[in-house]
């Protein structure tokens, strides 16, 4: 089973960027899709985007739409999350996750099996 550790998170001022690195580990990366979740304080996890195993498909949660970019390096088993224009409610810890095989419904979390332990991103207004 793959291992997950996110990094990059911090804090940063509204209207900043952060990059978020997920590196896997015990496993080959190329054969899962991957996706990033999100969870703010006293709320539930929430999808944030996902990318095919090749990386020619993402796909985004419309809060994110146009000012985040997934993408991946499966040669250096990595997932990356450059986020850009950050807002408040940005604020949240997000995670990877690697998603099943026979999982269709890329934004259900149930369709995700391994999950990294997280990073915390904080956007100051």
């Amino acid at each position: 089973q793959v291992q997950l550790v996110e990094s990059g998170g911090g804090l940063v001022q509204a209207g900043g960027s952060l990059r978020l690195s997920c590196a896997a580990s015990g496993g080959t990366l190329s054969t899962y899709g991957m996706a990033w979740f999100r969870q703010a304080p006293g709320k539930e996890r929430q999808y944030v985007a996902s990318i095919n195993r090749s990386g020619n498909s993402a796909y985004y949660a419309d809060s994110v739409k146009n000012r985040f970019t997934i993408s991946r390096n499966n040669a250096a088993n990595t997932v990356y999350l450059q986020m850009n224009s950050l807002k408040p409610e940005d604020t949240g810890v997000y995670y990877c996750a690697a998603r099943r095989p026979s999982a269709v419904i890329i934004e259900a979390q149930d369709s995700y099996n391994n999950w990294g332990q997280g990073t915390q991103v904080t956007v100051s207004s």
